[in-house]
């Protein structure tokens, strides 16, 4: 699960890589690229902040991996929560104050607000379950969290065949492709969640399953 995710972030990151190095290597000029020089900030503090959100957090889906290394997960944690909400807060504030590229349709914004807001939102959902001590919850809204984040690379899988049979995509069928990479991840951790049996669960589970005599002795 950790390198399948990772191999899903490789794009994005490996993109935001590319974009860092033209910010600091004194690159040209572009109408591509003049909105991020004229506020470099908030696209190097997303950049960092997804990055590492997605790299790391990778690793915290890996069961066998937090059994081996109790102290992980936690320590992990108080890595990703401010990088995930910091990649989702300046992504907020690019949407809404960055010039509006010529590729992306007027729909697009709303879009990225919605997601970078329910990005956010979960982040802080799941801080305010763990420290109720409610699991189930944290691990849930954790989940929902990092698949948000992890919509660009997705995204790129959805542009991937339109550009291979088609080209560059832009207008509604571009605000189309990216919507489709943020839905495709919800709702694969909503499968995985509703699929995955609660602890309370398992547990008649192996009360059912148990032997008479089993159940007897309990």
């Amino acid at each position: 699960m950790p390198a399948s995710l990772i191999m899903l972030s490789a794009v994005p990151v490996i993109a935001g890589a590319a974009r860092i190095a033209e910010l600091t290597g004194g690159a040209t000029v572009t109408s591509d690229n003049a909105r991020f020089f004229a506020a470099p900030v908030p696209v190097l503090v997303h950049i960092v902040g997804a990055s590492v959100y997605c790299l790391l957090g990778a690793f915290q889906f890996a069961p066998i991996f937090r059994r081996r290394r109790p102290g992980w997960h936690r320590l992990a944690g108080r890595v990703l929560i401010p990088c995930g909400l910091a990649a989702a807060l300046s992504g907020l504030w690019m949407a809404l104050f960055y010039p509006r590229p010529p590729l992306d349709h007027v729909l697009v914004t709303p879009m990225r607000l919605v997601f970078g807001t329910a990005m956010f939102c979960c982040i802080v959902l799941g801080v305010a379950a763990i420290r109720r001590r409610d699991i189930p919850r944290h691990r849930a809204w954790m989940a929902r969290g990092y698949a948000i984040g992890l919509g660009a690379g997705t995204q790129v899988l959805t542009h991937l065949p339109w550009m291979l049979l088609v080209g560059q995509p832009s207008g509604v069928g571009r605000a189309l492709l990216m919507l489709a990479g943020w839905v495709i991840n919800l709702a694969v951790v909503e499968w995985a969640l509703r699929r995955r049996p609660t602890r309370s669960t398992r547990r008649i589970q192996r009360r059912a399953d148990a032997p008479a005599g089993v159940l007897a002795s309990q």
